[in-house]
């Protein structure tokens, strides 16, 4: 509280947030500078406004926010040390303030002070069930909130004034180790921006960044001293101000550079020409091919058959651990045949031989096959794929997909591959990877990376500490920024400014019904940022597991009660950022908050893979091998995806052994017996990137962070 001490030691800030639209900001300063006889005559309806409570010993600088100016609520609510929200007793608060509450919560909030708005018109007996209704409203955001102050009552107004002069204001988390600026005067000239105010938080470094909310990230020229000019015991002769004096400048050699990106050079990986030695040395070097496997090295299963019977009639015997698995044989007269056959096992003993099987015949058993003609064919599939949409719903099997008629499968999905194991089987993270992928940043050790720049931060010589009251000169910044408002500066830490894969941990919002599908455009709020994002969705392994491999499964939807983990690319962040996902609407200043959640690493490495099932028909089924329909349509695309596993709904896994003939049908065999009226899967997976991130502005410009020539696809 050092920095509050005293009527000349630095404001608390307080930013008035009106939740209904017959609240007035502006009368809600007056009723709290009127408990201290000062009058707010000069007061802005929006604005800064600055208020001396020589009773408490301390100075208040109040933000009064207009009702439905969404973004500047979240700006105000970023910088202040309190927050008052201002609800009415006779309007209830609508969805935009419900809206409000709910992403400021998401955000984080500081201290609050709930405060009913006064309207003679209602008498003191209702008024206090009125108080009660509202303490129970407020309390669903804010728990904490025990009293909601009446602005009608006199000691009321006095109480609310004393909670935000007195005490020492909560920190937000996010804030910790980071510094910003409210200005309280704004002057640009010849492209530099002088906004004087008092550094909050930490210290204020001139070799970092700063942001400036809808314009960018900036570059400090020069830090200067702005002391408050000091008036006489009188009050009436001002004493000379104090000549201003550079407090800090930044150093050429550390100071951070707005180069965000990487340029790729496209030539740095070409392959030279093989020279004349080295194509001659190829030719020499060539060996000839392997021989062949000598016959009868392959194992074979011996069966015991009677003497004289060829193989071709042994592979049609079952053997008892064969009728033991066959769970399809249904032996009917069993009782009756029992007297019989013991009659006929006494009258006549064959002799019986060994014969080794080979395993192929031991397990499949030829059956008859015969090509249907097109329009039969297509008569049965088309009946096949309705009855399964019928039974399925796409909500309980999302990934699965027909496989296309028109376009061979091994060219449809020729970006796909299969995987054993999702957790364990070897995925290179470096393969394939897309230009834009040359233009961002990998840390080695994030986590090392965050300690040793916050380490540095605390030891940095050229800084101003909080406290002081200052004027920062910033280079290269627009007009417009001298001229919307308050301007707030946010200081970066090192390497901010930089271009990496960003992921969140994100859940629904619960009160948002509409759809949240992959790379939908939506609004991403982090920290001082605002970014617009199209994320991508994976699944976020619990206790934060990652496998062998960090491959993650890409979800087509957002979907409500999972948490997800959503990517984009965007400026680095450190610490444990909250996010909030938003939606925009016809209404600039009313979005729909979608999602909230918090930062989880940059990690380049982190695979998400897109999983797509091709399902087919169990046509002809003998215990466990069975003719598979529907999958593929001609027999290249089998012989293709033969060596990609095989599973079934009902567990069972097996593999392609041959095609049959012309339509994409094929002979399989599994660990078990499979059922007529199993499915047939076939696992494939993708790798997908997201798309660069780009600065959002309320007057609707996006200025790209990154430049997007070549659009990220999947």
């Amino acid at each position: 509280t050092r920095v509050f001490s005293g009527v000349d030691g630095a404001p608390r800030i307080i930013a008035v947030i009106p939740l209904c639209p017959d609240v007035d900001p502006k009368a809600i300063v007056t009723s709290l500078a009127g408990s201290l006889d000062i009058s707010a005559d000069d007061c802005p309806q929006t604005g800064l406004w600055k208020m001396k409570a020589e009773r408490f010993r301390t100075s208040l600088q109040f933000i009064n926010v207009p009702y439905r100016d969404f973004y500047a609520a979240l700006d105000a609510c970023k910088v202040a040390d309190y927050i008052v929200f201002a609800l009415s007793t006779s309007v209830e608060v609508d969805a935009w303030g419900d809206t409000l509450l709910r992403t400021l919560q998401a955000q984080g909030l500081p201290d609050v002070v709930t405060l009913a708005a006064s309207d003679p018109t209602i008498d003191l007996k209702s008024r206090s069930g009125i108080l009660k209704s509202l303490l129970s409203f407020v309390q669903y955001f804010v728990p904490s909130q025990t009293r909601v102050f009446d602005m009608h009552a006199s000691s009321d107004r006095l109480n609310a004034l004393r909670a935000l002069s007195e005490g020492k204001p909560a920190d937000v988390r996010w804030r910790e180790g980071r510094s910003w600026v409210l200005s309280e005067t704004t002057e640009w000239e010849d492209g530099q921006l002088k906004v004087t105010g008092v550094v909050r938080g930490s210290s204020l470094c001139a070799n970092r960044l700063v942001h400036l909310p809808n314009f960018g990230d900036f570059q400090i020229a020069k830090i200067l001293s702005a002391a408050l000019p000091r008036h006489s015991k009188s009050g009436q002769t001002s004493v000379m101000d104090v000549e201003p004096t550079i407090l800090a400048e930044p150093d050429t050699e550390e100071a951070d550079s707005l180069v965000s990106s990487n340029d790729p050079d496209d030539l740095a990986n070409e392959q030279t020409w093989p020279t004349e030695e080295e194509m001659n040395g190829g030719e020499r070097s060539e060996e000839p091919s392997l021989p062949d496997a000598d016959n009868g090295t392959t194992p074979k299963h011996v069966k015991r058959i009677p003497k004289g019977m060829s193989s071709y009639q042994a592979s049609w015997i079952v053997d008892e651990s064969d009728d033991e698995d066959d769970e399809g044989s249904d032996y009917k007269g069993e009782d009756q045949g029992e007297e019989v056959e013991m009659e006929e096992i006494a009258e006549e003993v064959e002799e019986m031989q060994d014969m080794p099987m080979d395993e192929d015949m031991e397990s499949e058993r030829r059956v008859a096959f015969e090509d249907l003609d097109n329009e039969e064919e297509e008569r049965q599939l088309n009946s096949w794929r309705n009855r399964q949409r019928e039974q399925e719903e796409d909500f309980q099997f999302p990934d699965e997909l027909d496989t296309p008629q028109g376009i061979p499968a091994r060219v449809r999905f020729q970006r796909f591959r299969g995987m054993r194991s999702f957790r364990t089987s070897p995925w290179d993270p470096f393969e394939n990877l897309p230009r834009d992928y040359a233009r961002i940043f990998q840390f080695e050790d994030f986590k090392r990376t965050e300690r040793s720049i916050r380490r540095r931060a605390e030891q940095e010589i050229a800084v101003v500490e909080p406290g002081n009251r200052v004027s920062i000169i910033l280079k290269d910044v627009p007009q417009e920024a001298a001229t919307t408002g308050p301007v707030v500066i946010f200081a970066l830490l090192q390497h901010e400014h930089k271009i990496s894969v960003l992921n969140f941990t994100v859940q629904r919002n619960t009160e948002y019904d509409g759809t949240v599908r992959s790379k939908d455009p939506l609004l991403l709020c982090v920290g001082p940022r605002r970014l617009h994002v199209n994320p991508i969705y994976s699944q976020h392994t619990r206790g934060g597991g990652k496998g062998t491999n960090n491959v993650h499964k890409f979800e087509r939807f957002l979907r409500h009660g999972l948490t997800s983990v959503a990517t984009t690319y965007g400026p680095v962040i450190f610490g444990t950022q909250p996010c909030i996902f938003l939606r925009e609407t016809s209404d600039v200043q009313a979005p729909q908050l979608v999602a909230m959640g918090t930062f989880l690493n940059p990690d380049t490495t982190r695979v998400i893979a897109k999983r797509i099932i091709l399902t087919g028909h169990p046509f002809k089924v003998h215990k466990k091998t069975a003719t598979v329909r529907y999958l593929f349509f001609n027999p290249d695309d089998v012989h293709y995806f033969k060596p990609i596993q095989l599973h079934t709904k009902h567990g069972r896994t097996g593999h392609i052994r041959e095609s049959l003939g012309t339509h994409g049908y094929f002979k399989a065999h599994f660990d078990g017996p499979i059922n007529q009226m199993d499915t047939i899967c076939m696992s494939l997976y993708k790798r997908v990137f997201p798309k660069f991130s780009e600065l959002w502005t309320i007057g609707g410009g996006q200025q790209i962070i990154a430049t997007n020539d070549d659009a990220m696809q999947e």
